[in-house]
């Protein structure tokens, strides 16, 4: 199945299945942020499945929330899930345009959504339009010493796990396209779960770009 097909499916139990990446993301997504140097205006949300992060985005902002998904599934649960009245939820293809005007956003937010986008220069590009001065990219992927092992995102369907197509990108790919679209690194963490086996490779890498003043 594709992408959107799986993400569709796993939306009925995506938020209940065991999942240590999931929840080391959303830890890591609180933690980072509140580390910004100023709390954004507008949030552009992107690949924001079931709104895991949605609702803490929804506080976080000063004024709005965009979420987008191209996965209907998942945005309805999204919506279900978050009512906010300052998130608007849309679906979308993160390849193409972005619903959003240029230097509308003060951060656009990335989370376990890039592994399955082939070619990264479309998302950053983007990114970098939707950005106002001094705005902030947060991206926060499955980290490739994972995938290097054959990790990718997977699901349950009674006795037969689903794996979902994805590519591998080194960290210089993330920041070799977000240089090639004018955004700067600021920050690179990487980060385990707690149960994570001791000496192990880490889950996820997390990255802060920045867009100048």
């Amino acid at each position: 199945m594709d992408v959107r097909e799986a993400y569709t499916r796993w939306s009925e139990s995506y938020d209940t299945d065991p999942n240590r990446t999931r929840d080391l993301d959303a830890e890591v997504t609180r933690r980072v942020l509140a580390e910004l140097p100023r709390r954004p205006d507008s949030i552009v949300e992107i690949g924001c499945g079931t709104g895991k992060n949605t609702a803490f985005l929804a506080g976080f902002a000063a004024r709005s929330v965009l979420a987008l998904d191209f996965s209907e599934g998942m945005i309805a649960r999204a919506r279900a899930k978050v009512t906010a009245d300052n998130v608007t939820f849309a679906v979308a293809d993160i390849t193409q345009p972005w619903p959003c005007a240029g230097a509308s956003a003060d951060l656009v937010v990335c989370n376990l959504v890039l592994e399955h986008v082939r070619d990264l220069g479309p998302v950053f590009a983007e990114a970098a339009r939707v950005l106002g001065p001094g705005g902030r990219l947060f991206v926060c992927e499955l980290h490739p010493f994972r995938q290097y092992q054959g990790t990718r995102a997977n699901f349950r369907r009674g006795d037969e796990t689903k794996e979902i197509p994805a590519f591998v990108h080194h960290l210089t790919d993330f920041t070799g396209a977000a240089r090639g679209h004018g955004l700067s690194l600021l920050r690179l963490d990487e980060w385990w779960h707690e149960e994570d086996e001791a000496g192990g490779p880490p889950r996820l890498a997390s990255f802060v770009f920045g867009k100048e003043d």
